[in-house]
């Protein structure tokens, strides 16, 4: 399609980019702002590109930190680049830091909801399919996500992203499931004071926040009515139900390529389940066989992030092949 544009439009003066070389193209250049939504691995060069070309970076390509947080962070700190959170979670947390500085956290509340399977026993689980798992009750998002959502691995993965963001350890994060989605994430600082950030569950707010930073806009959604929510709670995650979430708490601690070879056999696993080639519960067992299988280095190169991600996705296809069999 974009071969067959470019030359309905050769004799104008507009540019006609394509595929992965033409991403990397415009995250070179300088821009006010940059905002990276890309799905997946997919997203780090980009997220490097951007950062070297000394835009701001809008960052809603988690799978970059979870990759390379080492690189991405290392590159962010040379270029003095500003790094703006556009999930909702990060955006939370970034919003309710304000002023304070990140010496004086205590701990970081990342909310989660729950996903479709709350409450789920662990046979009922096994027998659960992608349109089952598809059923978000809060948010309407991308297919890949609401997966991650629904095994916990996504809100694994922004427990690794922001420890590389907020420059805290893994030990300093507390992942409540909060059903509602109305309290975004939460920061506890030193004195046990709480400051959290609370609006209906609605992405334009965050990405809004981080396209007008530091100053704030009118908004053109809904607002929070408190007595019409008329409650909150708050629930402990089930890491034995759901053990994607522990698995990425072990890659949080020991960093090195481990979060990339969670994010490739993550992203085979769930192409594989929506494909109905495999189980729900057969993702944690193909992800965690990948880890135990693939080779870890303790501080990967950018090339060398890019292999454990090419060897991880190798390992989850011959893995996904012999269930099948």
């Amino acid at each position: 399609a974009a071969a067959e544009l470019k030359e309905r439009l050769r004799d104008m003066d507009i540019t006609v980019l394509s595929g992965a070389e033409g991403v990397l193209q415009i995250a070179s250049e300088k821009v006010d702002i940059a905002f990276n939504a890309l799905v997946g691995i997919a997203g780090l060069g980009p997220t490097m590109a951007i950062v070297a070309s000394g835009s701001t970076l809008a960052l809603a390509n988690k799978e970059s930190l979870v990759c390379a947080g080492h690189l991405v962070m290392e590159r962010v700190k040379e270029k003095n680049c500003t790094v703006l959170p556009v999930d909702s979670e990060h955006s939370a947390i970034f919003q309710s830091l304000g002023a304070h500085r990140h010496d004086q956290i205590k701990k970081l509340i990342l909310t989660a909801s729950g996903g479709p399977f709350f409450g789920k026993t662990e046979d009922e689980l096994k027998h659960v399919t992608a349109a089952d798992a598809l059923k978000h009750p809060n948010w309407s998002m991308g297919n890949k996500i609401t997966i991650d959502s629904a095994t916990m691995m996504n809100k694994g993965f922004e427990e690794i992203e922001a420890c590389w963001l907020f420059e805290t350890r893994q030990e300093q994060i507390e992942v409540v499931i909060h059903r509602e989605s109305i309290l975004h994430s939460a920061v506890e600082f030193e004195d046990n004071c709480i400051i959290g950030q609370l609006s209906l569950p609605d992405m334009r707010l965050p990405i809004q926040y981080a396209a007008t930073w530091p100053d704030r806009g009118a908004a053109s959604w809904p607002a929070l009515d408190l007595c019409k929510v008329g409650q909150l709670t708050f629930y402990p995650p089930d890491r034995t139900l759901f053990p994607c979430l522990a698995l990425c708490e072990e890659a949080c601690r020991k960093g090195g390529s481990m979060g990339a070879v969670i994010n490739g056999a993550n992203e085979v696993a769930v192409e594989l389940f929506l494909k109905g080639k495999i189980g729900f519960t057969d993702i944690y067992g193909l992800v965690n066989g990948a880890v135990k299988h693939c080779s870890f280095i303790q501080n990967p190169t950018l090339e060398e992030v890019f292999a454990a991600d090419r060897e991880a996705r190798s390992f989850a296809y011959q893995w996904g092949g012999s269930i099948l069999k």
